[in-house]
């Protein structure tokens, strides 16, 4: 009995829980991206005006942040901190406006001003995704991220578990580096066929000299070295996701082959 009892008192929370992220899906999913890199967000806001996300709406994670930083007072009691943010929230969902928007003026000014929820959401469902919103951690909605390491360790693990250097030549200003960061090497299945057969070690050609007495101008290049640092093949220039893949599965079968 005490045990059903314990169910009970705690089935509404749970339920609350649960509701607060399907509120998010149903109503906010569609604009509002859960999460995006903060890196990412700085260089598309501020430096080249929302055209390398094209967003329609701030992510959950810029929301989050500005929320707990801009409403009420962040130091003070949690409990009174979480009913300010909570009215905020209540009052925008009914009555937008963005001269109360909590988003930088730069990044804000990249959207419409989204349209008033009245009649369209109940308070249990605000209370809900109010509660949703409170709770979110970033972490954990963080991709896997691409390990990096320096070529000396690289050459020593190579041999150690036979695995293919990739060395990744690129350039700090350099676009379809940056293109190939975000949409290829943020990519979880990359990520994890990079992780089974490769080391990674990235070079800057304009602040770096690269190792094995390479000299590229072109930037992406990949090299590709075997653990006795021959150079298996070179590739340059910037690749899909899938084109990317299959690179790396020739890769593999070239190394197989010559076993």
């Amino acid at each position: 009995m005490k045990y059903l009892l314990l169910v009970i008192v705690m089935l509404p929370t749970i339920l609350l829980s649960q509701s607060g992220k399907e509120v998010y899906q149903n109503k906010c999913a569609s604009c509002h991206k859960l999460y995006i890199a903060p890196s990412i967000l700085l260089e598309n806001f501020m430096e080249k005006n929302n055209t390398i996300l094209h967003l329609t709406a701030p992510t959950i994670n810029q929301i989050v942040f500005r929320l707990k930083s801009r409403i009420g007072d962040p130091k003070g009691d949690k409990d009174i901190h979480k009913m300010e943010i909570d009215s905020f929230i209540a009052d925008y969902l009914m009555n937008p406006d963005k001269s109360k928007s909590v988003c930088l003026p730069k990044v804000i000014r990249h959207f419409d001003t989204m349209p008033s929820l009245k009649g369209k959401i109940s308070v249990e469902e605000i209370e809900a995704v109010s509660d949703f919103l409170w709770e979110y951690n970033p972490n954990d909605f963080v991709e896997k991220k691409l390990k990096l390491v320096a070529y000396e360790k690289a050459l020593k693990i190579s041999k150690k578990e036979h695995k293919i250097i990739i060395i990744k030549l690129t350039r700090e200003h350099c676009h379809f580096c940056k293109k190939m960061d975000r949409e290829v090497f943020s990519d979880k299945e990359v990520i994890e066929a990079l992780d089974k057969n490769f080391i990674v070690v990235e070079v800057d050609i304009g602040k770096e000299t690269p190792p094995l007495g390479l000299k590229m101008g072109m930037t992406p290049t990949f090299i590709f070295v075997n653990e006795k640092e021959k150079i298996m093949a070179k590739i340059p220039g910037a690749w899909t996701k899938q084109d990317f893949l299959e690179i790396l599965k020739e890769a593999v079968k070239a190394k197989g082959d010559k076993k």
